[in-house]
């Protein structure tokens, strides 16, 4: 307990991240670069946190759930529990026995997903888990049109309004596609002939945000990154475009209708497997 007391009492600069993220403002701030550095304690920061809503952006998994359809769905098998039961392997005790797909409800995707060679999930760095979040918001084009795909119009309205893009940030895409969960029919919106109809993103915004501006990862609502007419062909290559950067996503998020467009900080974590090509994710944002 003494290690963790003398932890927290290690001092912290914040530059102008400071007001940005923990004073609630969402604004640049107006006071000069000397009097906007502040030293804080990590005990401090974290009672500033304690003060904000925290938004859960995960959906709970369980067999049966919107899925890719190459996946076998999942199975989970009591093995102990808490008296005597015919079909478990002891007493005491409740636990499970899960088995499905890396790739299961909310996830995440590390470069090795699409890259032979790519950083498996046990390679992506902590600090990777901890980022300004930036919201694009266009269910409205969404609602008009399913196939939508972001613009990078939508992107210099988000510029225009909250200034550049940050370097190192979680960019998502708000298209309110997760209000049709658990329908998987729903998420996938196929037509007559099987050609699914969702959302997705671009490929002139995804260049922009990971070579000009220098985000962290990204995260959408829907099962695949890029839109259902395309992954109808067999057409993945959005997806192959982030990870062969050597960043990871997060699909299937939820929640995104309660964040705002800018200020907030997204949390996203996820197990350690050794050599692991995907894995459920519990992500969540702090909101300013």
């Amino acid at each position: 307990m003494s290690n963790f007391c003398s932890y927290c009492r290690s001092r912290l600069v914040i530059l102008i991240y400071l007001p940005l993220y923990l004073s609630g403002c969402g604004q640049k701030p107006v006071a000069s670069e000397a009097d906007a550095v502040a030293e804080i304690t990590l005990t401090q920061a974290y009672e500033v946190l304690q003060q904000k809503k925290f938004v859960d952006l995960t959906h709970a998994f369980e067999p049966g759930i919107p899925h890719w359809p190459g996946f076998p769905n999942e199975t989970v098998k009591t093995i102990y529990w808490y008296d005597k039961q015919p079909d478990t392997l002891g007493t005491g005790f409740f636990a499970q026995m899960y088995c499905h797909v890396g790739q299961w409800g909310t996830h995440a995707d590390p470069p090795a997903h699409f890259v032979k060679g790519g950083r498996t999930l046990d390679q992506i760095e902590v600090k990777e888990m901890i980022m300004p979040l930036v919201l694009f918001d266009v269910h409205a084009a969404v609602e008009q049109n399913p196939d939508y795909t972001i613009t990078m119009d939508d992107v210099r309205q988000w510029e225009a309004k909250h200034g550049p893009v940050p370097q190192n940030a979680f960019a998502v895409m708000r298209t309110d596609w997760s209000q049709r969960w658990p329908d998987d029919a729903a998420m996938h919106n196929r037509d007559k002939v099987g050609i699914a109809h969702y959302p997705g993103w671009s490929k002139e915004v995804l260049q922009y945000l990971y070579e000009e501006r220098g985000i962290t990862a990204s995260g959408h609502e829907t099962t695949d990154t890029d839109p259902g007419i395309a992954t109808s062909q067999d057409d993945y290559s959005l997806e192959t475009y982030i990870l062969s950067q050597n960043h990871y996503q997060i699909e299937l998020l939820t929640n995104l209708d309660q964040l705002p467009e800018s200020g907030a900080l997204a949390v996203v974590t996820f197990p350690k497997p050794k050599g692991g090509s995907g894995f459920p994710a519990r992500v969540f944002a702090i909101l300013p």
